[in-house]
Order: C-alpha cells, then structure tokens, then sequence
C-alpha cells in the first residue's frame, strides 16, 4: 500500500505538472491503478452520493440480499465457492439515454461526478501518448455517441468472508473506470506481481483503473489489470463505480 501511486491533480497547475505527468504514466504501465486527489470535486457533493447510495441500499436492497444468500443455504457451506459474488448492485445508464429516473431517491450528481475528471484524466492520458487531445475520448464513442454509466455496488458483512469473495478476481471491459471506495474499510485489491496489493481508502479520493478498452487502444502500453473485492464479516462496504467512454 505504501508505493501505491496516488496522484495530487493540483500539481497540474504549476512547475510540478511535468512530474505529474510522469507519475500518471508510470502508475498506466506498471499499475493499471492509481488514485486521485484534490480532483477538484466538492467533498460535500461526494458526501452526499454516499449518503444516498447507503440509505437507497438499506430501504430497497438489503432485505431482498439477504433473502436470496438464505435460499442459497451459505450456512451449510464448507468449501470455496467460485461461482457467487457477495455483492449486492444496480446499474445506472447516463449516456446516452439516462435511466436514473427509473430508480428513487437518486439523483443527477452520480453522472456530474465522473463526467468532467474523465474528461480531463482521457485528455492527461492522451498528452502522456503523444495524441491530439480528445483522441482517446472519440475512440470509446459508440454509433449513438458516448457511453457512461454507473454500477453501485454494496458488499454487505458475510458470515463467512474466508469462503466468499465480494466480487471475484477480473478485469474490466472497458476503457477507463472511476471508483468512490469506501474510505474507512480496505476491500479492494489488484494483482500486482503475483501478490494481492490492497488499494488504500482514502477520503474523497478517486480510484482508476484502466480497462481493456485501454489497453487495446495503446497496443498493451497501459495495463488493465486483475482486481477482486475481499469480504469481511464485520463491515458493510459500499462502492460507486462510474464507467465512462467503454
């Protein structure tokens, strides 16, 4: 955790912006993640999309989880499973038509969040590579224009976290993937080096992890990575996924 890049935005603004951009590269071939801060979101508004997206789960998830996990008898399991996640979600469809009036009590923010830093982090992303800016953008439109949405996800206290993974090892699809992680619990880790690496917590902070899209797109000189969320038998973990231009 302790040479886990983290990226302070703010040096972009002075004499420290080529060195910035030098971690930013690093952290795309080495790491396939890194973390954002002082991205120039108001913590009040990240504050208040947590708040929503863990009272939206306790009203009209959290029974209906937990209901499913007792039919499928996890009391009576002993051995690894490899086919279930201990996660609960729903998906939000911004571009380019929204669904997010179809679900209560949400609001326009959760697409406000990713739209603009995904723009400016594609656009870091295409000076590192030489590309005109806006390249990489264009590159993940589709027929009707750009796709963007948001998976939340929330990984509720397993009784048998040793058993049960919140969400097994993968890589994603997509192009560039922003996460909101819960800042007080550790659950999500990558592959780094054949050893599971945690992503630290950090409050307000941004994670990204680039997508196959990506590495695609940069003939494998950015890294998408293996990643998993652990479970824990004492926490509830809540998670905002934020998947623009995939």
């Amino acid at each position: 955790m302790e040479n886990f890049p983290v990226i302070n935005l703010e040096n972009l603004n002075g004499e420290e912006r080529k060195a910035t951009l030098e971690q930013i590269e690093n952290a795309c071939q080495n790491w396939g993640f890194f973390e954002l801060v002082n991205h120039g979101i108001p913590h009040e508004l990240l504050d208040r999309v947590e708040r929503l997206t863990k009272e939206h789960y306790r009203q009209c998830m959290e029974k209906r989880f937990n209901e499913a996990v007792a039919n499928k008898g996890l009391e009576g399991v002993q051995a690894e499973l490899k086919d279930m996640d201990w996660e609960s979600t729903f998906f939000l469809r911004h571009l380019p038509t929204s669904t997010i009036s179809e679900i209560p009590d949400l609001i326009q923010e959760y697409r406000e969040i990713g739209e603009a830093i995904a723009e400016e982090l594609l656009d870091l992303l295409c000076e590192n590579l030489g590309l005109e800016k806006g390249y990489l953008k264009k590159a993940f439109y589709g027929s009707r224009g750009p796709n963007f949405g948001t998976k939340v996800a929330n990984y509720p206290a397993c009784p048998k976290p040793e058993l049960v993974k919140g969400l097994r090892a993968h890589t994603d699809a997509g192009g560039i993937i922003l996460l909101l992680q819960d800042d007080k619990v550790s659950g999500l880790q990558l592959l780094k080096d054949g050893q599971w690496v945690d992503v630290p917590p950090m409050r307000h902070s941004i994670v990204v992890n680039l997508g196959d899209q990506l590495e695609v797109i940069t003939n494998g000189k950015y890294k998408n990575v293996e990643h998993r969320v652990t479970s824990r038998c004492d926490e509830n973990v809540c998670g905002l996924i934020l998947q623009p231009w995939q």
